[in-house]
């Protein structure tokens, strides 16, 4: 049947070229538009209509920069290719607003991954481009050995933020940064070696902080994490315990006893694991462990990078979703907006340790990247972003749910606030990934103008983690296009 529309619509093709000859010569124009309109309702009836974009009042300025297949090139040619691009054919994107991207041709999409989880108050947001302008105008960069009001001011800002003793801030320019400085902290502080992580986990790059992740495919074979242990994940949908975070804690105990001498030098954890694929840790997980690590002498520490200034909804820290205080915090992505900026938070007591030596970060803090933070900071609680990834993510949620109830090939939905997971699986029974089909449903919504996250060990779960400025509207759109995508599996 598809084999005789195919043929049938080639021939009404052909028909209407032959109307075209007519045209040039003079003929009228009407046939030819009539049948080309109804060409086109025969090619497209068997398919729904693509649900709309919300509106959104802006219009992006004319692009007259080097187009797609130019930057490709050079690409190609001056650029490590250890850099991956997603999609088959990439996306030039050359302008970004709010809470969309546009492309060389000026073609919206719905930005649903924030640039990897990193632009929190949205794309360009007019309050934080100006007060960059602004230091941008007033003095660049001093680095830390002058005094300047703007570092001083923001960890001000950002130690008001943080509950407990959590009070003196270490800026630098990355998460991989901001892990390493904690896992040097810890040992520094208690005098002693291992650190205890989790499976699935992801911390960074650095040679240090590749040891604390736990994914293959992010880990070079290179001499790595020298002390690093990893625990059982305490995943609710796939881990052996289901939900019960105490058995799970029981885990980190036993390493405790067994990889090291008794005595521990901290613990690394994301509170909802990110490039992990969304993952939550199991109810009571952190308070059992804590009381583990605390009692074999080590320091808890907290990856905020992806979770942190409310993206969870709940609170404003992920953490504080399990009821605990870490002894240092780590963040960065969505602390800047965008802009090169991370930090470690920690008590006056462990942040003393570093002053046994000089450390010293060259960008750390500069006076544009602190005038960022504080913007962001303002923005995020005039805005109620807070509330709004609450309301927008219990949404989502609902309607994933519903989704869920209708193509068997989900999984899991899963996440707090914005910070959200979709797992598609062949099977529910056994939850083998459907790698494949998500890289189908991943192309179809970018096609639809949605862009994604995907994420997981095997790289079949949705990464939804928009800018937190994404409005039910958008999630709407979001939800029409993934029902229409997973329909086409």
């Amino acid at each position: 049947m598809a084999l005789l529309r195919l043929h049938q619509c080639a021939r009404n093709l052909m028909g209407s070229v032959g109307q075209l000859r007519v045209l040039q010569s003079g003929g009228p124009a009407s046939g030819l538009q009539l049948r080309h309109k109804s060409l086109a309702a025969e090619v497209s009836s068997d398919e729904p209509a693509p649900p709309k974009m919300p509106d959104f009042d802006y219009k992006p300025k004319p692009y007259s920069g080097p187009k797609l297949a130019e930057v490709l090139d050079k690409r190609k040619k001056f650029l490590n290719p250890a850099m991956f691009l997603y999609y088959k054919q990439p996306l030039n994107i050359v302008e970004g607003k709010m809470q969309y991207l546009f492309d060389e041709s000026g073609r919206r999409y719905l930005d649903a991954f924030a640039g990897i989880v990193t632009v929190s108050a949205g794309h360009c947001h007019p309050e934080i481009v100006e007060a960059v302008r602004r230091q941008n105008e007033l003095l660049q960069h001093t680095t830390t050995i002058y005094l300047n009001h703007q570092i001083a001011d923001y960890a001000e800002a950002l130690a008001a933020k943080m509950p407990g003793n959590l009070k003196v801030c270490y800026f630098v320019n990355s998460g991989s940064e901001a892990n390493d400085m904690a896992m040097t902290m810890a040992r520094l502080y208690t005098g002693n070696y291992d650190i205890i992580a989790l499976r699935n986990a992801y911390h960074g790059m650095s040679p240090a902080t590749m040891g604390l992740t736990a994914h293959h495919t992010w880990k070079y074979n290179t001499a790595q994490g020298f002390g690093v242990h990893h625990a059982l994940n305490p995943d609710p949908y796939k881990g052996a315990f289901g939900n019960d975070g105490a058995r799970y804690a029981e885990d980190v105990q036993d390493l405790i006893q067994t990889a090291t001498s008794g005595r521990v030098a901290g613990f690394f954890a994301e509170t909802i694991q990110g490039v992990g694929g969304a993952v939550p840790l199991a109810d009571g997980y952190l308070p059992a462990v804590y009381k583990h690590i605390r009692d074999a002498g080590g320091l808890c520490i907290a990856d905020e990078v992806q979770t942190g200034f409310g993206r969870t909804g709940t609170h404003y820290w992920g953490f504080q979703n399990q009821g605990v205080t870490p002894d240092i915090v780590t963040m960065a992505k969505g602390i800047g907006n965008g802009l090169p900026l991370a930090a470690v938070v920690t008590t006056p007591e462990v942040a003393q340790v570093l002053t046994s030596r000089i450390h010293f970060n060259t960008y750390g803090g500069n006076p544009v990247v602190s005038a960022a933070g504080q913007a962001v900071l303002r923005v995020l609680d005039q805005e109620k972003r807070q509330e709004h990834c609450k309301a927008v993510g219990d949404y989502l949620l609902t309607e994933f749910r519903k989704l869920q109830e209708k193509h068997d090939v989900i999984g899991d939905v899963r996440g707090r606030g914005l910070m959200l997971g979709v797992e598609l699986v062949t099977d529910r029974k056994t939850k083998a990934p459907a790698t494949p089909e998500t890289l189908q449903v991943f192309e179809k919504m970018k096609d639809l103008g949605v862009l994604l996250g995907k994420g997981g060990l095997r790289g079949n779960v949705f990464r939804i983690k928009p800018p937190m400025c994404f409005t039910k509207d958008d999630a709407e759109f979001l939800v029409k296009c993934l029902d229409i995508s997973l329909s086409e599996l």
